[in-house]
């Protein structure tokens, strides 16, 4: 697949493909098209040529609407510095994808303490997002990103915002439970480290892709 910026490409012939239970990286420097890359697979971009299909369905087909309802239900998204609503609590911010879809309140609550506890993150649950860490508030990003087992989960320099401590501690958190629930990471990020702990690594450089390696597990 292809993708250009006005005059500038920046996605070359690129393929991928994405896996259940599978941590896919993708590395490379500030610039080189990787996290184009990855809002082209998300849907987010339009891609100039080439295809992007999920389940059998062509991205380019789908209306707005469908693309909408497809990365709220199918998809879920971890950005560098969280994105949380800072008008709700870590249990509402995590339970915020299951509600937009339509989730009773109470049902939908439940399911993000659920996954809270499982990231230790429990006794937070009634807190803003401004009266917690951001070590922990990296880790509620996870919760609501895994709260309604998406098929995908999209990670944009999930750990960036981090020192090396709290980073090893969201990613090892949130490989392990997106593993668990057989959800497929595409974890773009340049740091060498954050990579290693993938399945399956490529590298990006001037909006090409190469070098498929077997990666952690």
């Amino acid at each position: 697949m292809d993708l250009h910026y006005g005059s500038s490409q920046a996605v070359r012939g690129a393929s991928i493909a994405l896996r259940r239970g599978e941590v896919t990286a993708i590395t490379g420097q500030s610039g080189s098209g990787k996290s184009s890359l990855l809002y082209c697979l998300a849907g987010v971009l339009p891609v100039a040529n080439g295809e992007v299909r999920f389940e059998g369905r062509l991205l380019g087909e789908l209306d707005d609407e469908e693309l909408s309802a497809l990365r709220r239900d199918r998809f879920g998204f971890v950005f560098q510095y969280g994105e949380l609503l800072p008008e709700l609590t870590v249990e509402e911010n995590t339970a915020l994808p299951l509600r937009l879809a339509g989730q009773r309140k109470a049902p939908a609550l439940a399911a993000a303490g659920e996954v809270l506890g499982r990231l230790g993150l429990a006794d937070l649950r009634d807190r803003r997002p401004s009266q917690v860490s951001g070590g922990q508030s990296q880790r509620v990003a996870v919760a609501r990103a895994l709260v309604h087992r998406p098929a995908v989960v999209f990670a944009d320099e999930p750990t960036g915002s981090l020192d090396s401590e709290n980073a090893a501690t969201v990613l090892k958190e949130f490989l392990e439970l997106a593993r668990s629930q057989g959800t497929a990471v595409l974890l773009v990020t340049h740091d060498s480290a954050v990579a290693a702990q993938a399945d399956n690594r490529y590298t990006m450089s001037d909006g090409v892709l190469t070098a498929r390696e077997q990666g952690a597990s």
